[in-house]
């Protein structure tokens, strides 16, 4: 069949989001496409902020097991054979320069940044014909969106950097697109209790930096340091200062005081399948009824997990309940009025996210053991109020709550990243204009994020798409909540991250190919929920044939892939005519297999293990 010309998406942000889309936007696509894949920091792309080699020593490894480190879920051991077989290990200290990894085991984090651009060089040298990736350096500032020729088209402005020299950057470069993809990452958040020592040689604001990296493990043994948090990033620079011979007192201060949760040696991941809590009251009694109902059906499920699956070990009890009890709560969230939703957000956010994620060993043991009674890491549970200079040149830290307020001194202040939920305060230039155009609007529900739909798109004022722009990440966290109750930092890690890449990526694709065509409603009921019994089994090899084209990461497996989904394809069609029905066409019946496609490679309710299996991935589904 012929093509029609190039089209064009622009991904904006080269980190996990970003590079993950990329990859699945070349393995995915059987039409010619330039991929344009813009990054303002050129050190953060196939990294971004948490995983880029200069700001993540050695000792920060992932929080969860390698083995959960995959880009592909459909693959789970992609990670830990790539870095076994694959990774050069050349420059390694070692530790790492000999070892083996492990599903249950540790990796530094640092490794990503390769493992992911090498991925995305694979990506890019076996796509189909006329798919191609070009990287641009330079901050996206600006998307206007104008129609030519009956479609949407987005105009991205891209500065770039200046030159050291002259301190003059050249004229901001303009990327006409079919379609945008925004994968910006993480916000950060303005500090007012710091505002007047950031720039003081005893604060780190950017503890992942190389400078950063570099003052934390050049302050002396015996200082006194405080760190602004107790959860990952806090546990990362105490680790690291330990693990250097630190002497002195560590001083980690947060409002909740809560800790990480130190994952088994051997854990595995698993889906428990347990009771839906009975949170469904006849009417919604206030946040604090709601709360006591939460804590009551929390400890029921945790009888039942000790009663049921008295094998799961009770680091890990919290994360499976969590887990299984994501399908009900958008039900329940609906209930809550908008107020009293952000307010339970803000109250319990550090919670959260130690319920659905722990730590491995590797990050929790020293900071752990120096935690005990009387050891060398203060835990210190208040609000920091203010940060300033003594004479002596070193910190005074101001801490009120629930004990009576009082004050750390330091030689060293190391703060986390501070995250900015609230794209109405963000900085980004990019963020403030497409909510000043009226291209994206705040999450109205959450106050976290934007509004999106159900495929990625940026909804306007109206709670319509206005414009072909797709969000991956960090921004749908809101939509996340609500849509499918995931809670704390599940609502952006790397599994969210994997799923928004896959769904993204195929929703782009099926506006922009040529062989997909929108289906009249008639077809959709039709074809998902046909009376016959051929043409639902004929569906169903067909969605699997699909989702065999997707996985396929070799240009020729894709190919024979495509061909077997061709035949079946024809075998649906001609089902559904014998069936009675009005003849599809088969752009409509490839548009309607692949949505169900995509939410089969994206289903969350297995493992990625079991998925795997499930969906029969390791042979051609037509084999049996």
């Amino acid at each position: 069949m012929g093509f029609p010309e190039t089209r064009r998406v622009v991904v904006v942000g080269a980190g996990l989001a970003g590079t993950a889309t990329a990859i699945r936007l070349m393995q995915f696509a059987r039409e010619p496409l330039q991929v344009v894949l813009i990054e303002r920091r050129p050190e953060y792309r196939s990294a971004g902020v948490a995983y880029h080699p200069s700001g993540n020593h050695w000792h920060h490894v992932f929080n969860i097991q390698a083995g959960r480190m995959s880009m592909f879920r459909e693959d789970v051991d992609d990670f830990v054979d790539w870095a076994n077989t694959e990774a050069d290990r050349t420059g390694w200290p070692p530790r790492w320069s000999g070892f083996t990894f492990t599903e249950s085991g540790p990796a530094p984090r640092r490794l990503y940044a390769d493992y992911l651009s090498t991925r995305l060089a694979e990506a890019a040298r076996e796509a189909s014909d006329g798919v191609e990736l070009l990287e641009v350096d330079g901050e996206a500032v600006d998307m206007t969106v104008r129609t030519e020729g009956g479609a949407d088209r987005v105009r991205v402005v891209v500065e770039r950097r200046s030159s050291p020299r002259t301190g003059a950057g050249p004229d901001p470069l303009t990327i006409e697109a079919d379609h945008a993809v925004l994968a910006t990452g993480l916000e950060e958040r303005e500090l007012p209790f710091a505002a007047g020592v950031e720039d003081h040689p005893c604060f780190v604001r950017h503890p992942y930096s190389e400078q950063g990296i570099e003052r934390i493990l050049g302050v002396r043994r015996d200082a006194e340091v405080a760190i602004i948090g107790t959860l990952l990033s806090a546990y990362d620079s105490a680790s690291l200062l330990l693990r250097h011979g630190h002497t002195g007192k560590i001083h980690m201060i947060s409002r909740s005081g809560l800790t990480l949760r130190t994952y088994p040696s051997d854990h595995r991941h698993h889906v428990l399948d347990l009771p839906a809590p009975r949170l469904h009251a006849d009417g919604y009694e206030g946040c604090d009824e709601l709360v006591r109902l939460f804590r009551d059906e929390w400890e029921r499920a945790r009888a039942h997990v000790a009663r049921r699956h008295p094998g799961v070990p009770p680091a890990v009890v919290s994360e499976r309940i969590a887990k299984s009890w994501e399908p009900h709560l958008p039900e329940v969230l609906a209930r809550v009025p908008s107020a009293d939703l952000r307010a339970l957000l803000d109250r319990y956010a550090s919670l959260l996210a130690t319920l659905r994620v722990g730590a491995v060993p590797d990050i929790t043991e020293f900071v752990d053991a120096a935690m005990a009674e009387g050891g060398q890491v203060v835990l210190t549970t208040g609000a920091v109020r203010s940060i300033t200079a003594t004479e002596a040149g070193a910190l005074r830290v101001a801490v009120s709550g629930p004990a009576p307020a009082r004050t750390v001194e330091a030689d060293l202040v190391i703060s986390n990243f501070g995250r900015e939920t609230d794209y109405g305060r963000v900085g980004s230039a990019l963020w403030r204009n497409l909510l000043r155009r009226g291209l994206a609007v705040r999450h109205r529900r959450t106050g976290r994020g934007v509004e999106v739909d159900g495929h990625g798109f940026l909804l306007g004022p109206a709670g319509v798409r206005i414009a072909p722009i797709t969000v991956v990440g960090c921004p749908r966290e809101g939509d996340e909540i609500t849509r499918y109750g995931r809670m704390g930092a599940f609502t952006f890690n790397l599994a969210a991250i994997k799923n928004h890449s896959v769904g993204v990526a195929a929703a782009v694709l099926r506006d922009l190919e040529s062989r997909y065509e929108e289906p009249a409603e008639t077809v959709s009921k039709a074809v998902a929920h046909g009376a016959d019994d051929a043409v639902r089994e004929a569906f169903a090899r067909a969605v699997r044939l699909d989702v065999h084209r997707m996985a396929a990461r070799r240009r020729r497996d894709r190919r024979v892939a495509a061909a077997r989904l061709a035949s079946g394809l024809r075998a649906l069609r001609g089902a559904m005519t014998a069936d009675g029905e009005a003849a599809a066409s088969e752009g409509a019946l490839r548009f309607v297999v692949n949505i169900e496609a995509t939410a089969e490679l994206n289903d969350l309710s297995v493992t990625p293990r079991d998925l795997r299996a499930l969906l029969e991935l390791d042979g051609p589904p037509d084999s049996r």
